[in-house]
């Protein structure tokens, strides 16, 4: 079985940024997939777990209702 791209990203040495985690075909459509980093891993400051789930909140809202 073929592996998912961001399977074979070394997590460990990602910086804070947006990458682009997958590009999929749907007709003549590319829907592309965004992997946002907010921190890097094992590095301080550490972002706490409750903030950084309220931004997923509020990317995931705005990328539902956004036209």
């Amino acid at each position: 079985m073929e592996k998912i791209a961001s399977f074979t990203v070394n997590h460990l040495d990602l910086e804070p940024g947006i990458y682009v985690s997958r590009k999929d075909k749907v007709g003549q459509e590319t829907i592309t997939t965004f992997d946002l980093r907010m921190t890097a891993p094992n590095k301080e400051p550490v972002m706490n777990t409750a903030e950084i789930h309220t931004m997923e909140h509020l990317g995931a809202t705005f990328l539902r209702n956004d036209e």
